[in-house]
């Protein structure tokens, strides 16, 4: 995290999801982010699972597509309402919907980073963090359940 942070000192956009899924921040400790994604950006950053092969998030790939075909990767700092992994009782390779008791507990988070990196742009990823941040922040779908056209349009529009 702060390798991740650190090369992203001058970004001017925050864009917030939902919360850790089981197949990204889960290992790799960044919103939309995988195992994958962080071979890709090679050292500093390296798995954290025993897997033969490495996690790869299907939303965090589209994501990280769309900033890498607009050159934003280190232009927009990746973080989500929920920082740990919501998950179903017993099945912690789950993701289930955060409860407003865990969004709660991590809106402080998202409010500190907001103060810190003053973004000029907001940007709510999904319904959950979209109506958490409030109308300081513009909507963008996320990219989901059928929703990865409507992301990468809503992203490059804002971007």
């Amino acid at each position: 995290m702060r390798h991740y942070l650190a090369e992203r000192q001058q970004a001017d956009v925050v864009a917030v999801g939902e919360a850790a899924g089981y197949q990204g921040m889960r290992w790799s400790g960044i919103a939309f982010t995988s195992e994958f994604d962080l071979l890709r950006w090679g050292d500093p950053y390296r798995r954290s699972s025993r897997r033969p092969r490495p996690w790869k998030e299907p939303s965090g790939t589209i994501v990280h597509g769309v900033l890498e075909d607009m050159g934003a990767e280190r232009r927009l700092v990746l973080w989500n309402t929920v920082p740990t992994h919501p998950h179903l009782e017993g099945q912690p390779l789950s993701n289930r919907r955060p409860t407003r008791a865990e969004v709660a507990a991590g809106l402080p988070y998202v409010q500190r980073l907001i103060e810190l990196i003053r973004p000029r742009l907001l940007v709510g990823v999904g319904r959950i963090a979209a109506e958490t941040l409030g109308s300081s922040a513009v909507y963008v779908r996320h990219p989901a359940q059928s929703g990865a056209t409507a992301f990468r349009a809503g992203m490059r529009a804002l971007l």
